[in-house]
Protein backbone atom coordinates (compact mmCIF):
# COMPACT_ATOMS: atom_id res chain seq x y z
CA UNK A 1 0.00 0.00 0.00
CA UNK A 2 0.70 3.16 -0.79
CA UNK A 3 2.30 5.51 1.62
CA UNK A 4 0.79 9.14 0.92
CA UNK A 5 2.32 12.77 2.35
CA UNK A 6 -0.47 15.06 2.18
CA UNK A 7 0.44 18.99 1.75
CA UNK A 8 -2.77 21.01 1.95
CA UNK A 9 -5.74 20.33 4.63
CA UNK A 10 -8.25 22.67 3.09
CA UNK A 11 -11.43 21.80 1.11
CA UNK A 12 -9.55 19.27 -1.68
CA UNK A 13 -6.70 18.12 0.65
CA UNK A 14 -9.62 17.15 3.15
CA UNK A 15 -11.89 15.44 0.45
CA UNK A 16 -8.94 13.17 -0.68
CA UNK A 17 -7.39 12.67 3.41
CA UNK A 18 -11.08 11.72 3.79
CA UNK A 19 -11.21 9.31 0.76
CA UNK A 20 -8.23 7.39 2.11
CA UNK A 21 -8.68 7.30 5.40
CA UNK A 22 -12.11 5.26 4.77
CA UNK A 23 -10.28 2.85 2.18
CA UNK A 24 -12.70 4.74 -0.66
CA UNK A 25 -9.50 5.05 -2.73
CA UNK A 26 -6.48 2.66 -1.54
CA UNK A 27 -3.37 4.55 0.35
CA UNK A 28 -2.13 5.42 3.50
CA UNK A 29 -2.01 8.73 4.47
CA UNK A 30 1.24 9.22 6.34
CA UNK A 31 1.83 12.63 7.57
CA UNK A 32 0.14 16.07 6.55
CA UNK A 33 1.14 19.73 6.54
CA UNK A 34 -0.66 22.97 6.52
CA UNK A 35 -0.37 26.33 7.50
CA UNK A 36 -3.31 26.04 9.68
CA UNK A 37 -2.07 24.06 12.81
CA UNK A 38 -5.34 23.42 13.63
CA UNK A 39 -6.37 21.89 10.25
CA UNK A 40 -3.24 19.51 9.96
CA UNK A 41 -4.23 18.25 13.52
CA UNK A 42 -8.20 17.69 12.29
CA UNK A 43 -6.89 15.76 9.22
CA UNK A 44 -3.93 13.62 11.12
CA UNK A 45 -6.60 12.47 13.50
CA UNK A 46 -9.12 11.22 10.66
CA UNK A 47 -6.04 9.54 9.07
CA UNK A 48 -4.26 8.48 12.02
CA UNK A 49 -1.56 10.17 10.47
CA UNK A 50 1.40 12.48 11.68
CA UNK A 51 1.79 16.14 11.32
CA UNK A 52 4.62 17.26 10.00
CA UNK A 53 5.54 20.70 11.61
CA UNK A 54 7.60 22.29 8.43
CA UNK A 55 7.99 21.64 4.78
CA UNK A 56 11.27 19.61 5.33
CA UNK A 57 9.54 17.41 7.79
CA UNK A 58 7.07 16.59 5.16
CA UNK A 59 9.72 15.92 2.41
CA UNK A 60 11.13 13.62 4.47
CA UNK A 61 8.41 11.54 5.60
CA UNK A 62 8.46 7.55 4.94
CA UNK A 63 5.74 8.40 1.90
CA UNK A 64 6.35 6.98 -1.27
CA UNK A 65 3.96 10.00 -2.78
CA UNK A 66 3.48 13.56 -1.76
CA UNK A 67 0.39 15.32 -3.01
CA UNK A 68 0.21 18.66 -3.13
CA UNK A 69 -3.28 20.52 -2.95
CA UNK A 70 -1.68 23.51 -1.33
CA UNK A 71 -1.34 26.75 -3.68
CA UNK A 72 0.90 27.38 -6.52
CA UNK A 73 3.83 28.78 -4.22
CA UNK A 74 3.41 25.84 -2.20
CA UNK A 75 4.20 23.39 -4.97
CA UNK A 76 7.26 25.75 -6.37
CA UNK A 77 8.91 25.15 -3.11
CA UNK A 78 8.06 21.42 -2.78
CA UNK A 79 7.88 20.00 -6.63
CA UNK A 80 12.13 19.94 -7.05
CA UNK A 81 13.24 18.48 -3.40
CA UNK A 82 10.34 16.08 -3.95
CA UNK A 83 11.94 14.59 -6.66
CA UNK A 84 14.98 15.21 -5.73
CA UNK A 85 14.35 12.60 -2.91
CA UNK A 86 12.76 9.96 -5.42
CA UNK A 87 9.27 10.57 -4.74
CA UNK A 88 6.35 10.24 -7.15
CA UNK A 89 4.76 13.99 -6.43
CA UNK A 90 1.03 14.09 -7.30
CA UNK A 91 0.30 18.16 -8.21
CA UNK A 92 -2.74 20.03 -8.54
CA UNK A 93 -1.43 23.64 -8.13
CA UNK A 94 -0.14 23.47 -11.81
CA UNK A 95 0.26 26.65 -12.29
CA UNK A 96 3.82 25.95 -10.99
CA UNK A 97 4.67 24.17 -13.75
CA UNK A 98 3.72 27.23 -15.79
CA UNK A 99 7.35 28.47 -14.91
CA UNK A 100 9.57 26.85 -17.94
CA UNK A 101 13.06 27.14 -15.99
CA UNK A 102 10.91 24.68 -13.30
CA UNK A 103 9.42 22.23 -16.14
CA UNK A 104 12.65 22.08 -17.82
CA UNK A 105 13.96 20.39 -14.41
CA UNK A 106 11.22 18.70 -13.88
CA UNK A 107 11.44 17.08 -17.19
CA UNK A 108 15.27 16.23 -16.54
CA UNK A 109 14.21 13.58 -13.59
CA UNK A 110 14.67 9.78 -14.73
CA UNK A 111 13.56 7.58 -11.91
CA UNK A 112 10.99 9.95 -10.12
CA UNK A 113 7.55 11.46 -11.82
CA UNK A 114 5.30 14.14 -11.82
CA UNK A 115 1.19 13.30 -12.00
CA UNK A 116 -0.88 15.98 -13.15
CA UNK A 117 -4.80 15.21 -12.23
CA UNK A 118 -6.92 15.92 -15.06
CA UNK A 119 -8.52 18.84 -12.96
CA UNK A 120 -11.92 20.32 -14.21
CA UNK A 121 -11.52 19.65 -17.59
CA UNK A 122 -11.61 16.47 -19.81
CA UNK A 123 -10.15 16.17 -23.33
CA UNK A 124 -6.51 15.96 -21.95
CA UNK A 125 -6.21 12.56 -23.44
CA UNK A 126 -6.92 13.58 -27.02
CA UNK A 127 -4.40 16.30 -27.00
CA UNK A 128 -2.13 14.16 -25.84
CA UNK A 129 -2.92 12.31 -29.27
CA UNK A 130 -3.35 14.91 -31.47
CA UNK A 131 0.08 16.61 -30.36
CA UNK A 132 2.15 13.07 -32.11
CA UNK A 133 0.52 14.87 -35.52
CA UNK A 134 0.56 18.65 -36.29
CA UNK A 135 -1.92 20.32 -33.12
CA UNK A 136 -2.76 23.81 -35.09
CA UNK A 137 -4.79 25.83 -32.31
CA UNK A 138 -6.18 25.08 -28.76
CA UNK A 139 -8.54 27.57 -27.13
CA UNK A 140 -9.85 27.40 -23.54
CA UNK A 141 -12.58 29.27 -22.27
CA UNK A 142 -13.75 29.05 -19.10
CA UNK A 143 -16.43 30.73 -17.20
CA UNK A 144 -17.49 30.91 -14.22
CA UNK A 145 -19.46 32.69 -11.44
CA UNK A 146 -18.30 35.94 -10.67
CA UNK A 147 -17.80 35.44 -6.90
CA UNK A 148 -14.92 32.36 -7.92
CA UNK A 149 -13.51 35.14 -9.52
CA UNK A 150 -13.19 38.05 -6.83
CA UNK A 151 -9.75 38.74 -5.59
CA UNK A 152 -7.96 37.50 -8.57
CA UNK A 153 -4.71 39.88 -9.34
CA UNK A 154 -5.67 40.65 -12.62
CA UNK A 155 -9.56 41.20 -11.72
CA UNK A 156 -7.68 43.81 -8.93
CA UNK A 157 -4.94 45.34 -11.25
CA UNK A 158 -8.03 46.16 -14.10
CA UNK A 159 -10.37 47.32 -11.57
CA UNK A 160 -13.13 45.24 -12.68
CA UNK A 161 -16.36 45.59 -11.13
CA UNK A 162 -17.84 41.81 -11.15
CA UNK A 163 -20.38 42.63 -8.54
CA UNK A 164 -21.95 45.16 -11.21
CA UNK A 165 -22.27 42.44 -14.48
CA UNK A 166 -25.51 41.77 -15.49
CA UNK A 167 -24.99 39.79 -18.23
CA UNK A 168 -21.84 36.94 -19.21
CA UNK A 169 -18.87 38.97 -19.99
CA UNK A 170 -15.40 38.31 -21.28
CA UNK A 171 -13.00 39.95 -18.46
CA UNK A 172 -9.62 37.84 -20.19
CA UNK A 173 -8.22 36.99 -23.24
CA UNK A 174 -4.65 36.20 -23.60
CA UNK A 175 -1.96 33.41 -23.18
CA UNK A 176 -2.23 30.21 -20.57
CA UNK A 177 1.06 31.68 -19.10
CA UNK A 178 -1.26 35.11 -18.63
CA UNK A 179 -4.35 33.62 -17.34
CA UNK A 180 -2.39 31.82 -14.52
CA UNK A 181 -0.43 34.46 -14.04
CA UNK A 182 -3.33 36.97 -13.06
CA UNK A 183 -5.66 34.08 -12.01
CA UNK A 184 -3.54 31.90 -9.81
CA UNK A 185 -6.19 30.46 -7.86
CA UNK A 186 -8.78 29.81 -10.65
CA UNK A 187 -7.07 28.69 -13.76
CA UNK A 188 -4.77 25.80 -12.94
CA UNK A 189 -6.60 24.08 -16.15
CA UNK A 190 -5.45 26.44 -18.29
CA UNK A 191 -1.87 24.91 -17.52
CA UNK A 192 -2.93 21.41 -17.62
CA UNK A 193 -3.92 21.41 -21.08
CA UNK A 194 -1.32 23.66 -21.98
CA UNK A 195 0.63 21.00 -21.07
CA UNK A 196 -1.14 18.30 -22.87
CA UNK A 197 -0.98 20.14 -25.81
CA UNK A 198 0.91 23.17 -27.41
CA UNK A 199 2.14 24.81 -24.22
CA UNK A 200 1.64 27.65 -21.72
CA UNK A 201 2.77 30.95 -24.86
CA UNK A 202 0.36 29.24 -27.25
CA UNK A 203 -2.60 27.67 -25.97
CA UNK A 204 -5.39 30.58 -26.03
CA UNK A 205 -7.32 31.42 -23.06
CA UNK A 206 -10.79 33.24 -22.60
CA UNK A 207 -12.24 34.03 -19.29
CA UNK A 208 -15.73 34.87 -18.71
CA UNK A 209 -17.32 35.93 -15.86
CA UNK A 210 -21.52 35.43 -15.69
CA UNK A 211 -23.72 36.01 -13.04
CA UNK A 212 -26.42 33.87 -14.29
CA UNK A 213 -23.86 30.79 -14.06
CA UNK A 214 -24.40 27.94 -10.99
CA UNK A 215 -21.48 25.88 -12.54
CA UNK A 216 -17.64 26.73 -13.63
CA UNK A 217 -17.65 25.96 -17.70
CA UNK A 218 -14.82 24.91 -19.70
CA UNK A 219 -14.49 24.33 -23.29
CA UNK A 220 -11.64 23.31 -24.88
CA UNK A 221 -11.42 23.79 -28.95
CA UNK A 222 -8.92 22.27 -30.87
CA UNK A 223 -7.82 21.62 -34.80
CA UNK A 224 -5.45 19.74 -36.08
CA UNK A 225 -4.56 17.33 -38.91
CA UNK A 226 -6.09 14.77 -36.93
CA UNK A 227 -9.34 17.12 -37.41
CA UNK A 228 -11.54 19.05 -34.99
CA UNK A 229 -12.78 18.85 -31.50
CA UNK A 230 -14.88 20.62 -29.19
CA UNK A 231 -15.24 19.20 -25.50
CA UNK A 232 -17.68 20.97 -22.56
CA UNK A 233 -17.66 20.16 -19.37
CA UNK A 234 -20.23 22.24 -16.70
CA UNK A 235 -18.88 21.46 -13.04
CA UNK A 236 -20.34 22.16 -9.99
CA UNK A 237 -18.18 23.98 -7.62
CA UNK A 238 -16.92 22.24 -4.30
CA UNK A 239 -19.41 22.48 -2.15
CA UNK A 240 -16.66 23.70 0.31
CA UNK A 241 -14.95 26.00 -1.72
CA UNK A 242 -16.35 27.68 -4.57
CA UNK A 243 -12.87 28.43 -6.90
CA UNK A 244 -13.36 24.78 -7.22
CA UNK A 245 -14.91 22.64 -9.76
CA UNK A 246 -15.68 19.36 -7.96
CA UNK A 247 -14.62 17.34 -10.74
CA UNK A 248 -11.27 18.40 -10.00
CA UNK A 249 -11.47 16.80 -6.55
CA UNK A 250 -12.67 13.50 -8.05
CA UNK A 251 -9.90 13.74 -11.01
CA UNK A 252 -7.16 13.80 -8.27
CA UNK A 253 -8.99 10.41 -6.81
CA UNK A 254 -8.64 8.70 -9.83
CA UNK A 255 -5.14 9.55 -10.29
CA UNK A 256 -4.22 8.23 -6.91
CA UNK A 257 -6.91 5.19 -7.31
CA UNK A 258 -4.79 4.63 -10.93
CA UNK A 259 -1.26 4.86 -8.71
CA UNK A 260 -1.71 1.69 -7.58
CA UNK A 261 -3.75 -0.40 -10.16
CA UNK A 262 -2.70 -2.88 -12.90
CA UNK A 263 -5.08 -1.60 -15.80
CA UNK A 264 -4.03 2.02 -16.77
CA UNK A 265 -6.03 3.51 -19.63
CA UNK A 266 -5.60 6.50 -22.15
Amino acid sequence: MLGIAVLGCGAIGMQIIRALATGRVEGRVVCVHDLSEERARQAARLAGAEVAPGLEELLHCDAEVLVECASVSAARRVLLPALELGKQVVVLSTGALADPAILERVESFHGSRVHVPSGAVGALDALRAAREGELRRVVLKTTKPPRALEGSPYVVEKGIDLRGLKERSRIFAGSALEAISGFPANINVAVSVSLAGLGTRKTEVEIYADPAASRNIHEVHAEGDFGTFYFRTENLPSPENPRTSQLAVLSALALLRRLSSVLQLG
